[in-house]
Order: structure tokens, then C-alpha cells, then sequence
């Protein structure tokens, strides 16, 4: 049974295991979905079902996704779920080695990558969205001026006010509320800069 827990990814193997474009779209649909075949997930990456098969694999070599229960009668289907609520890296663990500070920066690169590809996605589908969902979305900047420790607090705070909304939503559509739900992506990024001279 996948943990209701945020695993912290702190080794360089599952990384690197993570750090794989069709990897890092597969577990984003298969968190979407909650559960999903193979096959499902091939259809909403536009990939061959062996090609798909071959990362969950993988994925799931490095406990990052894991089996869940049959959701169908044909026993061969096999159904696959994160194994955890989400992951995290943090850059304390992947600093201490010139490898490991690379493919951090690697993967936060990729990923960062493919939220402006999924945002762009939005921008050309905005108008084919309700009126009520178009003045619902938003795209923000800050500028505040804040010390290391005020923007940890501010990243706990925000996580914890995400986390309240995302724990609502899922239990409304566990009681069967699935009216006007959508899937909903919140990119939010804090990090220090400097204007140049």
C-alpha cells in the first residue's frame, strides 16, 4: 500500500533512476491517475506500451512507484501506483560529491523543463476552458526581500497551505464529489538572485 508519506529522495541511484524525461512524465501521470495500467499511461505519453513498461520498471526498481491491486478481471493487466504522496530532493543531500551536485542540477533542469512545456500547454488551450476556470488560473511573480531563514518558513507555510487544499480535494472525491474537479498544477519556485550591475 503506497505511503500517505513524501518520500525524500537522497541517493544518487534513484536520482538518476528519476532523472529520465519519460520517466519523470510517466510517475507525473501515474500521480495524477492514482493507478494506471501500462497501457493507460502509454496513451498519455503518446509511447509504445513496451517502452513504458520498461521505465515503470525501473521506477519502480528504485521503490518509486509500486504494484497496486487489480482494478480489472483481466489478471494480465498489471496495475501500477506511487509508492509514496510525492518525492522531494533537497540539495543537502546531493552536495557533498561533484556527480551528485551534477545530476541534481540535471534533474531540477529537466523538471523545470517540463513544467514550462505543461504551462505552455495551458496558455494554448486557455480559451477552450470554462470562464470560471480561466479567472480561476493565475500566473504570479513576488520580489520580496527575505533572508535564507524567512524564505524556509515561507516554503513550509505554502507547502503546508497546498498540502490542506490537496488533502480536501482528495477526500471530496473519495466521498464520490467529482463535480467540476480538474487536476490542477501549482509550479512554485523561491530561490535568491541578484540583479546584475
Amino acid at each position: 500500500m503506497a505511503s500517505r508519506e513524501t518520500r525524500r529522495v537522497c541517493d544518487l541511484g534513484t536520482l538518476k533512476a528519476f532523472g529520465h524525461p519519460l520517466r519523470m512524465r510517466l510517475y507525473r501521470a501515474l500521480f495524477v491517475s492514482r493507478k494506471a495500467t501500462a497501457s493507460q499511461l502509454a496513451e498519455q505519453v503518446d509511447e509504445a506500451v513496451s517502452l513504458v513498461s520498461y521505465h515503470l520498471r525501473r521506477l519502480a526498481d528504485h521503490g518509486l512507484i509500486e504494484e497496486a491491486e487489480q482494478q480489472s478481471e483481466d489478471a494480465r493487466e498489471r496495475w501500477w501506483q506511487p509508492s509514496s504522496h510525492g518525492l522531494s530532493f533537497h540539495d543537502e543531500d546531493f552536495r557533498d560529491e561533484p556527480e551528485k551536485v551534477a545530476t541534481h542540477a540535471a534533474v531540477g533542469r529537466l523538471s523545470f523543463d517540463q513544467h514550462i512545456e505543461l504551462y505552455r500547454r495551458h496558455l494554448d488551450s486557455h480559451q477552450s476552458w470554462s470562464p470560471s476556470w480561466r479567472g480561476a488560473s493565475f500566473a504570479s511573480e513576488y520580489l520580496p526581500r527575505l533572508t535564507a531563514e524567512e524564505l524556509a518558513a515561507l516554503s513550509r507555510e505554502m507547502h503546508e497551505l497546498i498540502q490542506r487544499y490537496e488533502a480536501a480535494g482528495r477526500a471530496h472525491e473519495e466521498a464520490g464529489d467529482t463535480e467540476g474537479r480538474e487536476n490542477v498544477a501549482l509550479h512554485v519556485y523561491g530561490f535568491p538572485f541578484r540583479n546584475r550591475p
